[in-house]
């Protein structure tokens, strides 16, 4: 409702539809930018776009280039095509390749295309010979899979000392609130999802960038305030803005027409 009165007000002052609704786009995407930061950005989608054609390219000239195949299985990481991505990396799997980056990008792959079972064992193979890689980035994997397996005694063991290792880290103390709630243990959940608002406020910002999904998951009430401030602005424009311009602009259309010369 907030969006259609907005559009019908910016309608009414550029006199273009599609004007405002671009301006519109514009708006809520940069709104989302500041906020939740959901909707993708279309500069860097098109820069992944074209580096897998280049990553694609390459791999038919050369399958064995493994630096290019595990770019490529990034990337699709990241876009969540996490089947594209476990069929770009099971040949170097099934080659024996274990170092811990693979099977951190093979644990992801699995847990986003629901093979949560198989990711935990990636995940375990990768602890056993690295377990401080990337200030656990493993442990931090390997509990988001037992969560999925509603193994939450596993999960909280792994997230507490993912926390342990990344102090800073405002996703691992939402995931572990999540494991502890499920648990029943209310009160450490909330104690951690205060502490995760409070690093996230105390964050540089480009950590801030990066972990504001996860703050924004700790404090829930935080984007539904900004929703609430929307509305009320949007109510406010449509009852007292809106009408104002549209009577200068019948104003303004009158006179236009006043001036005209009369043919004879």
């Amino acid at each position: 409702m907030t969006k259609w009165i907005a559009f019908l007000g910016l309608t009414a002052v550029t006199g273009s539809p599609l004007l405002s609704l671009g301006l519109l786009v514009v708006a809520w995407w940069t709104l989302d930018r500041f906020t939740l930061g959901i909707l993708p950005d279309p500069i860097r989608a098109l820069l992944r776009w074209r580096r897998q054609g280049q990553l694609r390219r390459t791999l038919v000239h050369n399958p064995h280039d493994r630096a290019a195949r595990f770019e490529l299985a990034d990337l699709l990481v990241a876009q969540k095509r996490f089947d594209a991505a476990l069929t770009v990396l099971q040949p170097y799997v099934e080659a024996g390749d274990d170092d811990p980056a693979t099977l951190l990008l093979m644990g992801q792959a699995c847990h986003g295309s629901g093979r949560h079972a198989q990711g935990v064992l990636f995940l375990e193979s990768a602890l056993e010979a690295n377990p401080g890689f990337r200030q656990g980035a493993l442990l931090l994997e390997r509990g988001r899979g037992l969560a999925q397996l509603r193994d939450f005694a596993g999960a909280k063991e792994a997230l507490t000392r993912f926390v342990q290792e990344r102090r800073s880290t405002v996703e691992g103390r939402v995931l572990l609130s999540r494991a502890h709630e499920a648990l029943g243990e209310k009160g450490e959940a909330a104690r951690l999802r205060d502490e995760a608002w409070k690093e996230f406020a105390a964050a540089p910002g480009f950590q801030r960038r990066r972990e504001r999904f996860w703050a924004w998951r700790a404090k829930p009430s935080r984007p539904l305030a900004y929703v609430a401030v929307a509305a009320t602005c949007g109510l406010l424009f449509a009852n007292f803005v809106l009408p104002s311009l549209q009577a200068g602009l019948a104003e303004a259309a009158a006179a236009e027409d006043e001036e005209l010369p009369y043919e004879e």
